[in-house]
């Protein structure tokens, strides 16, 4: 029965190529612009969420601040001033975070390689500091260890962009470099990273040291700032709280006083950005559904257009004895077999172009947002099963119609 009912949908869709063509053309556009605005609506989700992950993964970035608020006879205004001390007290008190690294930091530190020199913003810190700031060593480096903070070794771990200004093509890890007029050795170089949020410019023109060398050459007592990871991101906003806790109760200011520490959550940017690309989304899915839909009413038009043709032959069917649910099968058929094969076809051409624009290569950091889209398994199970429903749709009125009409009525109709 199926293989016959199939048969005669084929031959009327050939029986009608133009207006068959036309109709799977419309199924086609429709389902290219929903994939396309859904795998661009992704890219950019995905593209904005990993540029703010490189330049923190799941931290606190903590600040000293100033006091607003009284506290223990102590007046509001005063300044609070982080040491590395408090990161190990902040670890011990604190079970929530996992870890943390120190950040000294120091602006125009000026550093040469032969006939090569520039200026950059550097930093000393911990081992962890590597997996906290996705600063992860390209093939043939390393990051820095915890030999080279117990023996205050001056190695260096360079950022792309600045490796390649003071070297260009020769390979850094193992070259002698004057920072700051001391001698210097580069272990590594960082592995190229899109990153679209930094403090203190982009992790690529960044120079990185140990921090027990950082304090012994400088001789710094306070840090630039702190990072922390909590354990799980569901303990972030208590982590929180028991930072002003704990580092309150040793400076001595209110732990209510939101402005006695600066904290940047990346935890809770991600969330922020992660609603936005969603809500962006979304946006470009209605856009791309709508489109989709004007398609989906063509088909319905079509498929009444089929009906008034075919009153007659409808009318004979049932008069010799034809079931009126065959008569709805055989034009739901129809109606589904255009949605669903024209949406088909403009899926796996949406797939192509996806395929194509995501491999265009770019040096360009603003166009990784553009030439990024992504096709995932959920776009295209949203996009097959918002074409079942409008091949539904678009066919069962009328093909209700068709299996309502009055036989005797119907040899009339010229």
């Amino acid at each position: 029965m199926w293989k016959m009912l199939l048969a005669e949908v084929l031959g009327d869709l050939r029986a009608h190529r133009t207006r068959t063509f036309l109709t799977i053309f419309a199924m086609v556009w429709g389902t290219i612009s929903i994939v396309l605005l859904l795998a661009f609506g992704q890219g950019l989700r995905n593209q904005v969420s990993v540029g703010l992950l490189n330049a923190g993964e799941r931290i606190f970035m903590v600040y000293g601040g100033q006091t607003s608020l009284e506290h223990q006879g102590l007046s509001k205004g005063r300044r609070v001033r982080l040491r590395e001390d408090d990161l190990d007290l902040v670890l011990r008190a604190i079970p929530e975070f996992e870890f943390g690294s120190p950040s000294y930091g120091r602006g125009r530190t000026h550093i040469e390689a032969g006939e090569n020199q520039t200026t950059t913003y550097m930093e000393g810190v911990a081992p962890i500091f590597s997996e906290l700031r996705r600063m992860f060593p390209a093939p043939g480096g390393r990051f820095i260890n915890q030999r080279d903070i117990d023996q205050r070794r001056r190695v260096l771990f360079l950022g792309d962009g600045i490796a390649a200004r003071l070297f260009g093509d020769t390979p850094p890890v193992g070259q002698a470099v004057l920072l700051d007029g001391l001698s210097f050795r580069v272990i590594g170089v960082m592995e190229s990273k899109f990153q679209d949020s930094s403090n203190n410019g982009p992790d690529e023109d960044r120079a990185v040291i140990p921090a027990s060398t950082f304090r012994s050459i400088y001789g710094n007592e306070f840090v630039n700032h702190l990072l922390v990871r909590p354990r799980n991101v569901a303990d972030a906003p208590v982590a929180k709280r028991e930072l002003y806790r704990v580092l309150g109760g040793r400076h001595r200011f209110d732990p209510t006083d939101e402005r006695a520490l600066g904290i940047w959550d990346f935890i809770e940017d991600e969330k922020i950005v992660g609603q936005i690309g969603f809500g962006i989304q979304v946006f470009l899915g209605l856009v791309g559904a709508f489109t989709l839909l004007v398609a989906g009413v063509g088909v319905a038009n079509i498929m009444y257009v089929v009906v008034r043709e075919r009153t007659r032959e409808i009318g004979i069917r049932l008069a010799v004895g034809a079931r009126r649910r065959h008569i709805v099968n055989q034009f739901l058929c129809e109606a589904i077999l255009i949605a669903v094969g024209g949406g088909l076809l403009g899926l796996s051409i949406a797939a192509l172009l996806v395929t194509g624009i995501d491999s265009i290569p770019s040096d360009n950091p603003a166009m990784e947002y553009i030439l990024n889209p992504k096709l995932s398994l959920p776009i295209a199970s949203i996009c097959v099963g918002m074409l079942m429903a409008i091949g539904l749709v678009a066919g069962i009125l009328p093909a209700r119609k068709a299996a309502r009409l009055d036989p005797v009525e119907s040899l009339r109709y010229e």
